[in-house]
């Protein structure tokens, strides 16, 4: 199998955590090192791999994949960087601060023939991958209504500087939000228009910590909410069809389970708590049935296979640029609902 070296511009949560591991467990990718800029912590980990005191140094060594994994204000300056040395991307969300700094992204990697992706890994969560499943199925009827929380109790505000300082990538909206955007535009494609309410809730925060944002299609609405005062969760997916109800609670473990040092595996990565199953109520074959649902396995392994497919294959990215482009758009349509207080318009369907 073709090795693709693979370096990270940072070591941090997001390096340790979400990347390294899935990079060491497919036999595709090989981890070369990453950009350390005061503590040297990868070789820790990885005694093999380098530490690289700069982004130009990690550049001119043998890469071909650079994943930006940095703070959000930095990704668009990073990412072109990395695409005009001739290197294919992964970018962590938020993709970039503005559309406009989306598409250009886009638009070098086209052509330069390079392949740039979005790491959207909430996707393969195992909540997220059942709840897709079901609305697949068709078994709910058309939809009427959905809404999805990623919501929090935390009143604390983070030690990570670049989270609660205003600059261009802060805030809940550039945070969370991608991950919520990302879903429901995965499941139910572009909205015609866009609402939100954009807000500060924690006493001391000066960013963005609360949103709340309503899509309009033609035939239905999603909403989309997280904050960081829910003690007692709603469910995070409640989807509403014209025969029936699912709802789920967020349960993937992958997270915790990778931040307590566990090695993810491709056959048993990862099962929920026994007992977290989502709720079906619907009509099938004209039978009323009330049941829990199995939890499908979460596993981001399977995000960076189709990384790996398209650079080795030439396949389409798991994650697209034009995915964070449509996500950068609903970002943008937030921001301008939020400060005029009206709908903005992200599409018409024609007359």
């Amino acid at each position: 199998m073709r090795k693709i070296k693979t370096a990270l511009l940072s070591y941090g949560m997001s390096g340790k955590v979400f990347h390294a591991p899935f990079l060491e467990l497919h036999e595709g990718f090989e981890l070369v090192g990453s950009w350390e800029r005061n503590q040297k912590l990868i070789q820790l980990d990885y005694p093999n791999v380098k530490s690289y005191s700069s982004f130009e140094e990690l550049l001119q060594d043998d890469i071909e994949l650079v994943i930006i994994n940095t703070p959000t204000a930095t990704h668009f300056e990073y990412a072109k960087i990395a695409l005009l040395a001739g290197k294919h991307i992964i970018v962590e969300k938020a993709f970039t601060t503005t559309v406009a700094e989306a598409k250009e992204l886009k638009a070098i990697a086209e052509a330069n023939n390079l392949k740039l992706s979005v790491f959207q890994n909430r996707r393969w969560d195992s909540d997220f991958k059942t709840v897709k499943s079901i609305f697949q199925e068709g078994i709910l009827g058309n939809i009427v209504e959905a809404e999805f929380h990623f919501d929090r109790y935390n009143p604390v505000l983070s030690p990570k500087s670049h989270k609660e300082t205003i600059n261009s990538g802060s805030g809940i909206l550039k945070d969370l939000g991608p991950h919520l955007i990302d879903q429901a535009l995965h499941l139910f494609g572009m909205p015609e228009q866009v609402f939100a309410d954009i807000r500060i809730t924690r006493k001391e925060s000066v960013v963005d910590d609360y949103i709340d944002i309503l899509l309009f299609y033609p035939q239905f609405r999603v909403r989309l909410k997280s904050g960081f005062f829910v003690r007692e969760a709603n469910p995070a997916f409640v989807l509403h069809g014209e025969k029936g109800s699912f709802l789920k609670h967020r349960g993937d473990l992958q997270e915790d389970a990778l931040k307590i040092g566990e090695k993810p595996n491709r056959i048993t990565w990862k099962s929920e708590n026994e007992g977290n199953e989502g709720l079906l109520h619907t009509e099938i074959n004209g039978e009323i049935i009330r049941k829990k649902v199995p939890t499908q396995l979460g596993n981001y392994y399977d995000y960076f296979d189709g990384v790996y497919q398209s650079i080795a294959n030439n396949l389409v990215e798991p994650v697209t640029a034009q995915d964070g482009i449509n996500t950068m758009r609903i970002i943008e349509a937030c921001i301008e609902s939020h400060f005029n207080k009206s709908t903005v318009v992200i599409w018409e369907m024609p007359k």
